[in-house]
C-alpha cells in the first residue's frame, strides 16, 4: 500500500460536556472526509507542544501515512487545554477520556473506531478508560504501565515506600506550573496560566494519605476486574523500567485478550529505546490497529501470548548500549515450572529442595542504611547510572549466600520466589531481596529484585503488625525477568534490611534475624519456547532532530562524608534548551535533587527536589522554579513545596505547600 499523504492540525479545540476546552494536535490522513479512517488517542499532562513533540513526531506521522489519524490530546490543565488537573487517573481525567473517545468517533473524518495508546501515563489511563468501556474503543496499546497501582506503580512496592513518590510528585508540579503557549492559546494565555498556578495539588499529600492499598488505589487498577475488560490489549515494557511485571500480570489476567512484549529496554517507545536492540513499534502498532480498527484479516490476534527478551549475561557498566541475549516466543504462557535452592550446611546456596536442619541457622542482618546506592532510578530514562551498577558495593552491606559455578548455562523466564523465616526486632522492618549474576571476574549484575514491609506480610490492605522476638515466615515474590546466567556464572542472593535511596527506611533500624537455614529459592525456568527474530526499525535514528541553544547534562554522584557519617545521593538532569525549528518554541527542563541519611538515624532521611522550567519564544518567555521537600518524624512526613513563576525576569506568581501527614507505622 503506498503511503497516503496527510497534514498535521497543530491545535484542535475539543469542548467538553462541562464547557472545558481540550487542547488537540491531530495528524490527519488526506480525503478522510470522503475516506473515513480508524482514529488513535494519546492523552497526557506533558503538553503536546514543547513536551512529548519529539515522541509524537516519530510515531504519528508514520500512522497517518498508513491512513490512520493521531490524535494527541493534553489533559486538563495541562499545556494549552483549559482548566486546572486534581490528580493522577482520577474520575474525572476518566470521564473526559471517555468523551475523548465518543468526540473522535462521531466525526465526519472518522470511521467510527478509535484505539488508545500511551507509555507511563497515557499506558496508564488507556487501560482505565478501556475498563469504563466506552463503545467506539476497540483496542489498546499499553507500553510501561501497570494493571496495579499500588505495587507496580512509583509510589509503594509492597507496603515500602518508594522515594521516587517525593520523585514524582516534584515532576508533576514543575510540569504542571508550565504555561500554556500564547501562540495557541491567543491572549488568555496568561490568565489560564495563573488559574493553573493557584489551582494545581502537591500529589505527595495525597499519595502519603494512603499508604495501604484502599479504595484509592483500586481505583484504575484493572486487576481489580480483569474479567470485565473488554477490548485487545498489546502490553509492551522494558527489564531495565520499573513496570517490568505488567506484561505477564496481563496476559495472566486477561487472558487471549493480551498480548505481551518485554525487551531489554529503559522507559521509552522501543523504536527508540535503550539499551538495544529495539523494536519495530511502528509495524507492531499498525498492524494491531488494522486488525482491530479495519477488521484487516492480519493474523493480530494469533500473536504470541508472550515474546519476550533474554538477557544472556550483561555487565554492569556505565552506559549499557546494546545487551547480549535473544528473543523468544510462547504461543500461551503458562505459569512456569520452578528450580529450587536452598542454603546448604555449610552457607552454599544448593539446588534441589532443602534438607531439614537439626538446628536453627540464626544470623543477625542490620544493613547500613546507605545500602542501596547502586539500585539505579525507579524508572529509567537512559542506559546509563539510571540502570543499576555494579551490585558488589551494595552486596556489602547484605547477607549473601551463592552457588557453585553453573556447569552449564540456565534461562528463566518469569518472577521468582523466596521464603525464610526470620525474627524482627521492632515492630515494622523492611527487607529486600536482590539475585545477582556474579561473573567469573566478580563483576556482580543484577538480575532481579524484591522489597517487602513485613507488616504487609500477609496483604497490602491491612497490615499486620510485627512482634519484636516472635518468629515469622514469609514469602516474597521478586520481580520478572528474564535472564539466562552462563557457563561459569554463579548465582547470589542478597538480603538487606535497607535499599536507600530508592527505598525509604522504616522509623526504626533494629534489624532482623534471618535463620538461613529456612531459606528458599524458586526460580522461573524458561521452559518450552521457540526462538523468534522481532523486526528492528529500519530508521536508526526514528526522532526528530531541533535546534540546539544550550547543551544538557547528566550527572550522578554519591558522596559520603566519613566524620559525620552521613551519604548525599545527588541527582542532575538537565536537558538544555532546545527550539522546534517550525514552531518556534525553545524548551528546557531542569531537574536538582539531593537524598540525604545519616547511619544510624533513619529519622535522619531527607529528600529535596527542584526544577526549572523555561518555555519561551522570539519576544516572550515564562519559566517556573518548584522545589519539593520531604522529611520525617517516628510518626509524621514532613512535606513542604513551592512553586514561582516569572514571566520574562518578572515575578508573577508564588504559592507554598506545607503539611504534616501521620505516618503510617505499619
Amino acid at each position: 500500500m503506498s503511503a497516503r499523504g496527510f497534514t498535521v492540525i497543530e491545535n484542535e479545540w475539543i469542548r467538553l460536556k462541562d464547557g472545558t476546552r481540550l487542547a488537540a494536535r491531530i495528524w490527519m490522513p488526506d480525503n478522510a472526509g470522503d475516506d473515513p479512517v480508524p482514529a488513535v488517542l494519546e492523552y497526557l499532562p506533558y503538553r503536546k507542544q514543547g513536551g512529548t513533540s519529539l515522541r509524537d513526531e516519530s510515531t504519528y506521522p508514520v500512522f497517518a501515512a498508513a491512513g490512520i489519524a493521531g490524535v494527541r490530546v493534553d489533559i486538563r490543565g495541562s499545556g494549552e487545554s483549559e482548566g486546572v488537573i486534581d490528580g493522577e487517573y482520577t474520575p474525572r481525567e476518566l470521564s473526559d477520556g471517555c468523551e475523548l473517545v465518543e468526540w473522535i468517533a462521531a466525526q465526519p473524518w472518522s470511521n467510527g473506531k478509535v484505539g488508545m495508546m500511551g507509555i507511563s501515563w497515557g499506558g496508564f489511563n488507556c487501560l482505565q478508560v478501556a475498563a469504563l468501556k466506552p463503545p467506539a474503543l476497540k483496542a489498546v496499546i499499553s507500553i510501561a504501565s501497570t494493571v496495579d497501582r499500588y505495587n507496580d506503580d512509583i509510589h509503594y512496592k509492597d507496603g515500602t515506600h518508594l522515594s521516587a513518590q517525593l520523585s514524582w510528585a516534584a515532576t508533576m508540579l514543575g510540569y504542571q506550573s508550565r504555561s500554556p503557549d500564547p501562540a495557541l492559546v491567543g491572549d488568555a494565555w496568561k490568565a489560564m496560566w495563573l488559574e493553573r498556578l493557584e489551582g494545581e495539588p502537591f500529589f505527595l499529600e495525597e499519595w502519603l494519605a494512603h499508604p495501604h492499598r484502599d479504595a484509592f488505589w483500586q481505583h484504575g487498577s484493572i486487576c481489580e476486574d480483569f474479567d470485565g475488560f473488554p477490548v485487545p490489549a498489546l502490553v509492551i515494557a522494558g527489564w531495565a523500567d520499573g513496570y517490568r511485571n505488567t506484561p505477564i500480570k496481563a496476559v495472566e489476567g486477561l487472558g487471549p485478550k493480551a498480548k505481551a512484549m518485554i525487551g531489554p529496554w529503559v522507559h521509552k517507545y522501543p523504536h527508540f529505546a535503550w539499551p538495544k536492540p529495539r523494536a519495530d513499534f511502528h509495524g507492531e502498532a499498525i498492524a494491531w490497529w488494522n486488525r482491530w480498527l479495519r477488521d484487516e484479516d492480519n493474523g493480530a490476534e494469533a500473536l504470541p501470548q508472550m515474546r519476550a527478551f533474554i538477557l544472556d549475561g550483561p555487565r554492569p557498566a556505565l552506559r549499557r548500549a546494546v545487551e547480549p541475549g535473544f528473543w523468544i516466543a510462547k504461543q500461551d504462557w503458562q505459569a512456569p515450572e520452578m528450580q529450587s535452592f536452598h542454603v546448604g550446611p555449610f552457607g552454599a546456596l544448593t539446588q534441589g529442595l532443602p534438607v531439614p536442619h537439626p538446628q536453627p541457622h540464626a544470623i543477625f542482618l542490620r544493613s547500613p542504611l546507605d545500602t542501596g546506592t547502586q539500585s539505579g532510578e525507579w524508572f529509567t530514562l537512559k542506559p546509563d547510572a539510571e540502570m543499576a551498577g555494579d551490585q558488589r558495593l551494595d552486596d556489602a552491606g547484605s547477607l549473601t549466600f551463592e552457588t557453585e559455578p553453573f556447569a552449564e548455562g540456565e534461562a528463566y523466564l518469569g518472577r521468582p520466589e523466596v521464603t525464610l523465616t526470620l525474627t524482627p526486632h521492632a515492630p515494622v522492618a523492611n527487607l529486600i531481596v536482590r539475585l545477582v549474576d556474579l561473573h567469573p571476574d566478580g563483576a556482580a549484575t543484577r538480575i532481579t529484585f524484591g522489597v517487602l514491609n513485613l507488616c504487609h506480610r500477609d496483604g497490602n490492605a491491612t497490615p499486620t503488625p510485627l512482634v519484636p522476638g516472635a518468629p515469622i515466615t514469609v514469602r516474597l515474590v521478586l520481580d520478572a525477568c528474564g535472564y539466562r546466567i552462563g557457563e561459569g556464572h554463579r548465582l547470589r542472593i542478597a538480603l538487606s534490611t535497607a535499599y536507600w535511596p530508592m527505598i525509604l527506611p522504616t522509623p526504626e533500624d533494629a534489624g532482623i534475624t534471618i535463620d538461613a537455614a529456612t531459606l528458599g529459592l524458586a526460580m522461573p525456568l524458561l521452559g518450552d519456547h521457540q526462538r523468534i527474530t522481532v523486526p528492528e526499525p529500519e530508521n536508526p535514528d526514528p526522532l526528530p532532530h531541533y535546534t540546539e541553544l544550550s547543551p544538557g547534562r547528566t550527572e550522578r554522584r554519591v558522596e559520603r562524608d566519613l566524620a559525620t557519617g552521613t551519604t548525599r545521593y545527588i541527582i542532575v538532569e538537565d536537558t538544555g534548551l532546545f527550539r522546534h525549528p517550525d514552531t518556534g518554541l525553545a524548551t528546557r527542563d531542569l531537574r536538582e535533587e539531593c537524598w540525604s541519611i545519616t547511619q544510624g538515624d533513619p529519622l535522619s532521611m531527607t529528600g529535596v527536589s527542584t526544577w526549572t522550567c523555561v518555555t519561551e519564544r522570539e519576544g516572550w518567555s515564562a519559566r517556573t522554579v518548584s522545589t519539593s521537600r520531604l522529611a520525617c518524624t517516628r510518626d509524621e512526613w514532613l512535606t513542604s513545596a513551592e512553586v514561582t513563576a516569572f514571566e520574562g525576569d518578572s515575578e508573577i506568581f508564588a504559592k507554598r505547600f506545607e503539611k504534616r501527614i501521620p505516618r503510617a507505622l505499619m
